[in-house]
């Protein structure tokens, strides 16, 4: 065997700092620090559950009208009680019996009621049907775990062909949070599987796959101990959502940083046989790409803080945390790891020095066979880069007229993979009562303009009734409820509460409920990605400048980044449309569009840098086709772990999760296979030098090749 080359030397400051998890000595004072790192971060991590809130308002826009009444509903003692109504139907109408049911029904549901109040028997006109009203205080844990509870009572013993559900804004606030319990075990478990089962298919090593899972665990638990202590001590907005995605994105992420420092380090052990010199040289060289990724991953999921929406922005927060601490922990943890176990964790394919050099070398046949398929890619891309990247770009540019096929914004039963009770209840109602009956419009207005506020809400037209006022705990304002004709996630009622808005501005009133929340939600969500989307797009243009010391390149690349999402989102719409989903989320495109963009311009990052340092070596057009060869391997199979890790969603109970799945899983598959793969290099061997003016790599005059 051959002696080791001179080992690259230590340099101070970052480069110093990311080597410090190789050195001999200092990689064991990195394990005493994580272990006790872990003892204090475990426990912690552990109750982040108690943060999140998905209370009434932890999806509503901030500032919005609806979530002013909202806010309000405290002052006239309704704190967190919403009302519900139980609903009963029979074809032909109502029986003796029937009605018999009902009665003893209101009884035993006093038990469940806020204040045990039930609201007496209401009878449709066609004698069709009956409600009964109450509220339910669902801040109140055992009021709120008393849903499946009045569900049974109402469904019990009723006379044979009676339909009976619960529905209303408690029933259907419900059906949404019950979904997410347990959600966040279940995506976890799901995520590990998937990253495990594509370790072991990657590596082909009986235990390579337990350091990097090993490592994704630890950043796992110091997201979510981050997560609590910030939402505990500093107001950090935790939700459902943002607790269910997490442990897609660390997985995803963190093994995607995982995939490439390991190829680095087996190029670097072919070159040296100290392994912790082997591991300083791998992170030196891949440790700059993976901080530039995770910065930009991390700056484009912060611009959703600048969302108005309170869930996208616990989503932002909640997912740049994450993301943080996986690139972090890849780099401290994960180096650590592999040193301290040595060469034998990378049986049976361990590198030696002594087995030959070459880009991205690892031993065995099925490496051969994958450096054979990727020098076949760079010929390809090589013979005529222009016909390439315009082909390419004119059919990504028809899959994305795809986006067409689909309708932004869901009704409620359109919220849910399988129909619920609340959903199942509202068509009921709709059937023989005013269709607005279950969830009735907020009126919020001063005591003193009360009379007004009531004969201006019973001449808009669409209002079937108004009720009688509530007045504040101190006196000072009304809550007049107002029912519509229209279901509540109907285009009639929208534009029912428009009017309501209109008319009752003058007199101060503001206008809520579950139609306007719908609507306010919709509206900021237009406006946030009027801001969110052109900041995303310059937080990647400045990390692209700024890695690439190039203008030219970095504005095809962001290009293409667009291109890219395009394509996405009009496959995932049609992939969505095949399984049946007629709508998606109102938030879905801004969303989709922030973690592909975030996301995908990783592999762009991995991929130019390692381009860079080839075009410095051997010029503008021989250095894309090495970089491409060099990286092709690893950036496919990160790009597989990611979009294997964000499908693990599409089988969720939730319309916007399953979206969300379906969108960013296609668009990393196309960024990987296509973009990266096609688009980018022709791009870049189309446009030679000129790919990197105005640096010196695109003076012409420049002596490389």
């Amino acid at each position: 065997m051959r002696p080791d080359p001179r080992p690259p030397s230590h340099t101070r400051g970052l480069r110093a700092l990311l080597t410090a998890p190789a050195g001999r000595r200092s990689k064991v004072v990195v394990l005493l620090g994580l272990i006790g790192v872990l003892l204090l971060a475990g426990p912690l991590g552990g109750k982040v559950g108690e943060v999140e809130d998905n209370g009434p308002t932890s999806a509503l826009p901030r500032g919005a009208e609806s979530t002013f009444v909202e806010e309000q509903l405290p002052e006239f003692a309704r704190d967190g009680v919403v009302p519900m109504v139980a609903v009963y139907a029979r074809d032909g109408g109502l029986t003796g019996e029937d009605r018999d049911a009902v009665a003893d029904d209101r009884e035993i549901l006093r038990e469940y009621a806020h204040d045990g109040a039930v609201a007496p028997v209401e009878y449709s006109q066609d004698g069709g049907a009956a409600v009964l009203a109450l509220g339910l205080d669902l801040q109140d844990e055992s009021a709120f775990d008393s849903v499946p509870g009045i569900r049974s009572a109402v469904a019990a013993d009723v006379p044979d062909g009676l339909d009976t559900a619960v529905s209303g804004p408690g029933a259907t606030f419900y059906d949404e949070v019950s979904v997410f319990a347990g959600l966040d075990g279940r995506i976890l478990a799901a995520s590990a599987a998937v990253v495990t089962l594509l370790l072991l298919l990657t590596y082909r090593s009986p235990v390579l796959w337990m350091v990097p899972l090993a490592s994704v665990a630890v950043a796992m638990v110091l997201s979510q101990a981050l997560i609590y202590l910030l939402a505990e001590h500093a107001g950090l907005p935790v939700d459902g959502q943002s607790g269910g995605i997490l442990p897609i994105l660390v997985f995803g992420v963190g093994t995607d940083y995982a995939l490439l420092l390991i190829a680095r380090y087996r190029e670097e052990l072919r070159r040296y046989d100290d392994r912790h010199v082997a591991m300083a040289a791998a992170v030196r060289r891949a440790g700059p790409a993976i901080l530039a990724s995770a910065a930009t991953v991390v700056l484009g999921l912060s611009c959703l803080l600048l969302a108005d929406l309170n869930s996208t922005r616990s989503l932002g927060a909640v997912s740049a945390i994450g993301v943080a601490c996986a690139a972090a922990s890849m780099l401290v943890v994960l180096p650590m790891l592999l040193v301290l176990t040595g060469r034998w964790v990378l049986w049976p394919f361990a590198p030696r020095p002594d087995a030959g050099t070459g880009v991205d070398a690892v031993d065995g046949s099925r490496h051969d066979r994958a450096g054979r398929q990727w020098h076949r890619v760079a010929g390809l891309v090589a013979r005529a880069p222009r016909r390439i990247w315009i082909g390419t770009s004119v059919a990504l540019a028809v899959v994305a007229l795809g986006g067409f096929a689909t309708t932004v914004g869901t009704t409620d039963e359109q919220q849910f993979r399988d129909v619920p009770d609340s959903v199942r209840g509202q068509s009921l109602l709709e059937e023989s009562f005013p269709a607005g009956r279950s969830a009735p419009v907020d009126v919020v207005a001063d005591a003193a303009a009360v009379d007004e506020v009531r004969v201006i809400a019973a001449e808009v037209g669409g209002v079937s009734s108004v009720a009688e006022p509530v007045t504040s705990v101190d006196g000072s304002r009304v809550l007049v409820p107002v029912t519509l004709d229209a279901a509540p996630d109907s285009d009639r009622a929208e534009d029912t509460v428009s009017a309501l808005r209109q008319q009752l501005e003058p007199v101060g009133a503001s206008v809520g409920g579950a139609t306007a929340e719908a609507m306010d939600v919709a509206d900021s969500s237009a406006r946030d990605a009027a801001v969110v989307i052109p900041a995303v797009l310059v937080v990647v243009l400045l990390v692209l400048v700024l890695l690439l010391r190039a203008v030219v390149g970095p504005l095809v690349l962001l290009a293409t980044v667009l291109l890219s999402y395009a394509a996405a989102f009009g496959a995932g719409a049609l992939a969505m449309r095949a399984m049946g989903f007629k709508a998606v989320d109102v938030s879905l495109p801004l969303l989709a569009f922030v973690f592909l963009v975030a996301l995908g311009v990783d592999y762009t990052i991995f991929l130019m840098s390692r381009v860079r340092e080839e075009v410095l070596l051997h010029g503008p057009q021989e250095g894309v086709l090495r970089g491409l060869v060099a990286t092709g391997g690893v950036i496919t199979s990160a790009g597989l772990v990611l979009a294997a890790t964000f499908a693990v969603l599409t089988v969720m109970p939730i319309t916007f999760m399953v979206g969300l799945g379906v969108v960013v899983a296609l668009g990393v598959l196309i960024d990987t296979f296509v973009v990266r793969t096609l688009v980018v290099p022709t791009l870049a061997l189309d446009l030679s030098r000129r790919f990197w003016a105005p640096s010196r790599l695109g003076n012409p005059d420049d002596d490389r090749r």
